[in-house]
Parts: structure tokens; C-alpha cells; sequence
């Protein structure tokens, strides 16, 4: 395809392709959530998420749970140099001043044993409560205690888990296909978890529950992780919030300097701005009235 265009038009998107490539280096933000990381497994997008951690800066980074998958120690682990980075790049941050609490999920609950405990400038906690800048009290908890299946039948958990990772597996290879054919990430299981009635009942059940336990609690709302949606919406007063998961949607939840909340997803995020950078090479010097056709 070539766009025929004059060299103002040629000159503006130029420019807008340099505003927005600023934009995406570095963004600023009060207080960072990132969940359902799962390193050790080949499902973590580990890479997306080094590309997103070296493009923000913030004061406050929370690790909600399911950082490292404790589960795949036995058997199918997978550490490529990636995962590694992703460890180390966290740790620096911490060095160089930034607040970051780990508050563990159900696939590294063995960090439970470690509540209260600082490493590498890390604090564990079991839970924590967040105020926002404009004065919001939040629960931010893994959410695995309200998971009846993990909870109660933890033979079963381990079968769905293995099912779920045979799914990301199949994800895997249908978004290699997917990049050769020139098109971005898309997440087989997400969209599956929309369209499936009892995956749907099991999301809502679960929301409701970690509602309920801020509602106990008497905080404005809920920030978790554990089911891998990403999720912004209010339950009857309360603020449901989940950050979503760097395995099939590569999500994090962050706080703005007043205050505000925001859901981004990275992997769109970044195929817009890859698409954005490849308009000035499409645009010719070329003299003429506007864009006039394309051939």
C-alpha cells in the first residue's frame, strides 16, 4: 500500500509518531499492580513484561501473587534468560528507591512462610491496604482464598491447571502463526472465559466473594489477580479490581497521580505504537493536495 500525501501531512505524522514513541518510553505513575506473572512456565510473556517495567517509572510497585509458579518446580521448569531479567529488574528498582510489596498467591504460596519479611528491599505480606492519593482505601490480596476449588480440592486445582496450561499452549503456537501473518497477540483462553457459561459463573461467584471481603473489611474496594481477567467494575458499593495476568493478557493495573485508577493492556499498547512507527516510512516526500489515493 503507499499513501500519496504532501510534506505537511508527511511533517504532522512524523511528529505524532515522535510524541507517541515519548509517550511509550517512559510513563510515570504513582503506584504499579501486576499479577499472575508465573515464571518458570513457557506461558509467562516475559518479555512483554521487561518492555513494560522499562517504560514506566512509580513510587509504589505491588506484586500480587503467582510471581514465580512454585507448581512447575517439580516438573516442566522453564527459566530462560527473560525470567531472570524480570527478577533482576524488580530487585533494581527496589535498590534505586522504589516501595515493593510481594504479596504472594497460591502457586508461590511457599512465600507465605516469609510474612513480614524484607529481602532485596522486597516486603512480603499476606495481604496490605492501599490508600490512593485521592484517599481511597484499598484491599490488595491475591484472591486464591476465595477460589473454592483451590481451597477445598487441591487435586482438582492441579488438573485444571494442567488443562489450562495445555490451552496456553496451543495459544502459544496459534500466536506464532498469528505474528507470521503480520497480525498482534490474542488470547485463546481470555476469550474463552468470555463465551463459556461456567467459566463465566465461576468469574462472577469469585468477584463477588473478594467483594464481600472488602465490604468486611470496611476499604472503598478490592485489587486482586488469581483468575487472569482483567476486571474494573463496582459490586454493590464496592470497587472490584483485578490486574490481570502476563500469560494470555498481559495486564497491569496503575495509579495516576491523583489518584485515578487504570487497566492497560500492554500488548495492544504496544502493537498500536508499532504500527504508528511505521506511517513515516509509508509517507513519501512528494508534492500534491493531501493524502489522494492509495495504490
Amino acid at each position: 500500500m503507499r499513501l500519496t500525501c504532501n510534506q505537511p501531512n508527511r511533517h504532522a505524522l512524523v511528529a505524532r509518531h515522535e510524541a507517541l514513541d515519548v509517550r511509550i518510553r517512559i510513563r510515570r505513575y504513582r503506584t504499579v499492580f501486576i499479577s499472575d506473572v508465573h515464571l518458570g512456565t513457557k506461558g509467562c510473556q516475559a518479555e512483554l513484561l521487561l518492555d513494560f517495567i522499562r517504560h514506566i517509572e512509580c513510587d509504589h510497585l505491588f506484586l500480587v501473587g503467582d510471581i514465580i509458579d512454585g507448581w512447575k518446580l517439580k516438573s516442566g521448569w522453564h527459566w530462560p534468560q527473560s525470567h531472570n531479567d524480570v527478577v533482576q529488574k524488580v530487585l533494581r528498582m527496589a535498590r534505586k528507591g522504589v516501595n515493593v510489596t510481594y504479596v504472594p498467591g497460591n502457586h508461590d504460596e511457599g512465600a507465605r512462610e516469609f510474612i513480614g519479611v524484607h529481602f532485596g528491599g522486597v516486603v512480603v505480606a499476606r495481604d496490605v491496604i492501599h490508600e490512593t492519593a485521592d484517599g481511597k482505601r484499598f484491599l490488595v490480596l491475591h484472591g486464591d482464598e476465595f477460589d473454592g476449588v483451590v481451597q477445598h480440592a487441591r487435586w482438582l486445582a492441579f488438573v485444571g491447571d494442567y488443562a489450562y496450561r495445555t490451552l496456553i499452549a496451543v495459544n502459544t503456537i496459534f500466536n506464532r502463526v498469528r505474528r507470521r501473518l503480520g497480525f498482534g497477540y490474542w488470547s485463546l483462553s481470555a476469550f474463552l472465559k468470555t463465551r463459556v457459561k461456567n467459566a463465566l459463573q465461576f468469574v462472577e461467584n469469585f468477584e463477588a466473594a473478594v467483594a464481600d471481603e472488602a465490604r468486611r473489611r470496611g476499604v472503598d474496594g478490592v485489587i486482586c489477580g488469581h483468575i487472569h481477567k482483567a476486571e474494573m467494575r463496582d459490586i454493590d458499593g464496592i470497587a472490584y479490581i483485578n490486574d490481570g495476568d502476563w500469560v494470555e493478557s498481559c495486564t497491569a493495573l496503575v495509579e495516576h497521580s491523583d489518584g485515578r485508577l487504570e487497566i492497560l493492556e500492554w500488548a495492544k499498547i504496544r502493537s498500536w505504537s508499532a504500527i504508528d512507527r511505521t506511517l513515516p516510512d509509508m509517507l513519501p516526500s512528494c508534492g500534491g493536495g493531501g493524502v489522494t489515493a492509495f495504490s
